[in-house]
């Protein structure tokens, strides 16, 4: 882990928590403690504004109409792709394709890569810590072509074996597709490091960003990958809107994935010419305000600063950890060096679904479960872990009321 962070004054993250509506609430007479951020982060206000003004003021289909309406929302989702690009630091808003999230941009590359390269006998490298949203497209893939996948082991502490990375890598290897930061151990991959080994053997990669991208600054020249993926709503932005990142070359090359208006130019019945790149491949009416509500978002957080973001989170994290370490029989499940700001844990002899619903009703919000992690609970031997995850607005003084509410769950359930 990083050296101790220095923490933000008090007044500024008190700043910071005006701007969310939600956080202003009860639940069970408590104040709402609200640390299930790796699942989706609450609003800003001035999100829920744009979002708001949008429908009361420009609400109209984009890129078909020649009346105001059309033409002003047009201009509004067009903004809100350049902004993304602006954000990844990506060449050209035309390698942004606006897509529902994480989930359907994976998707969208497995389906292009099922009829372009992948084959009988060729392999996808994952890692044993992906989420499910990278793991059931890639398999769907390899049934339909005969391809097959390798995994990419992981660690006690959590982090990839990278020596054995390397050694999955050859000539039958048609593409690596791996998580940029764990959702449910909060390991910080090397993702420029893998892209590197990867790209030596002109194996394409795609990240999966939707942990990263609310935490980490991320430049996609830097890193050089083939596609990125993330979703606005763990970027304090709505929810069925996401992007994907592409360079030119696999968006010119690939066919599109869905059929369907916008995503064309001319169609008879003997054949159809497609749209150029990114039309091509968003078929239909898209989430309009959803972009708009992004492009607010991701203003919201350049605005308040990433690298401030991630000096606070930290701070937040390193004392969570210490604070769980003092609980008898608490073990923490992901102990990587780089580790984003949150934290799985289990708790000898309390199902993590019992201290969920007891830490609920003292208005606390956790995640339980698998994480959609199913591979990582089988290598640590747990069923599911308790889940803390932070986010910009929290607080120590909210770990506090975490650990205190914790303290009472395993009291309770040992007794």
């Amino acid at each position: 882990m990083d050296p101790v962070a220095t923490p933000l004054s008090e007044t500024i993250v008190t700043t910071w928590r005006a701007d969310f509506p939600i956080l202003q609430r009860t639940v069970y007479d408590k104040p709402l403690t609200y640390l299930d951020n790796a699942a989706t982060t609450q609003k800003p206000r001035t999100v829920i504004e744009v979002l708001r003004h949008f429908y009361s003021t420009l609400n109209s289909n984009v890129h078909r109409g020649v009346y105001y309406l059309s033409e002003q929302a047009t201009e509004h989702y067009e903004a809100a792709r350049r902004t993304v690009q602006q954000y990844l630091g990506a060449p050209s808003p035309k390698e942004i394709v606006f897509v529902r999230g994480t989930t359907e941009a994976i998707n969208l590359v497995a389906h292009c890569m099922v009829r372009t390269r992948l084959r009988e006998g060729s392999e996808i490298v994952l890692s044993h810590m992906e989420h499910h949203s990278n793991i059931v497209p890639w398999q769907l893939a390899a049934e339909q072509t005969g391809a097959r996948l390798r995994v990419i082991p992981i660690t006690e502490q959590g982090e990839l074996d990278l020596d054995h990375y390397e050694a999955l890598l050859t000539e039958r290897t048609a593409l690596v597709a791996i998580v940029h930061v764990s959702n449910s151990l909060g390991t910080i991959n090397p993702v420029r490091e893998l892209i590197q080994k990867a790209h030596e053997r002109d194996i394409p990669v795609l990240v999966d960003g939707a942990q990263a991208i609310a935490h980490l600054q991320v430049n996609v020249q830097e890193l050089d990958c083939d596609f990125y993926a993330f979703s606005g709503h763990k970027v304090y932005g709505p929810t069925g809107i996401g992007a994907l990142y592409a360079k030119r070359r696999w968006l010119e090359t690939f066919p599109p994935y869905q059929g369907g208006g916008d995503m064309i130019r001319q169609v008879t019945f003997e054949r159809t010419l497609y749209n150029e790149i990114p039309y091509k491949f968003e078929a239909g009416t898209p989430n309009i305000a959803g972009a708009v509500g992004l492009k607010a978002a991701l203003e919201y957080v350049q605005a308040l600063g990433l690298d401030t973001i991630a000096t606070h989170e930290r701070t937040l994290l390193e004392y969570a950890t210490e604070r769980l370490q003092s609980i008898p029989g608490l073990r923490i499940i992901g102990t990587a060096r780089q580790k984003a700001a949150i934290i799985s844990f289990v708790v000898d002899d309390v199902h993590p679904h019992d201290i969920g619903t007891f830490l609920d009703r003292e208005g606390v919000a956790i995640r339980v479960g698998h994480h959609c992690t199913q591979p990582v609970m089988s290598f640590f031997g747990v069923p599911a872990t308790s889940r803390a995850s932070f986010a910009l607005y929290n607080t120590l003084e909210e770990i506090d009321r975490f650990v205190a509410a914790l303290q009472k769950a395993v009291a309770f359930f040992r007794m």
